[in-house]
């Protein structure tokens, strides 16, 4: 059994787009810290994407922002694999 971050889970923080609200449209790992912690105070929503936008609040709030460019060129590189 391996232990650590699911590496499918962090590419979605760098995939996936805010289906609603007034960041409507941004990469989840995007979104402002401040706004993340404001949604923490209020509740994520439930299912996938509380779980994804409270994992990019601890990796911005411990100060691993950077990680999502080399994730972001990982999901990129990915793609065009894809795509060819």
């Amino acid at each position: 059994m391996e232990i650590g971050p699911d590496k499918e889970v962090l590419i979605k923080l760098v995939t996936m787009r805010m289906p609603f609200g007034k960041y409507k449209g941004q990469l989840l790992c995007d979104i402002p810290e401040n706004y993340l912690i404001w949604y923490q105070n209020k509740g994520f929503p439930p299912g996938k994407l509380g779980e994804y936008l409270a994992n990019v609040l601890v990796i911005k709030a411990n100060g691993l922002t950077p990680m999502f460019f080399k994730l972001k060129r990982i999901a990129q590189e990915r793609e065009k694999r894809k795509n060819d």
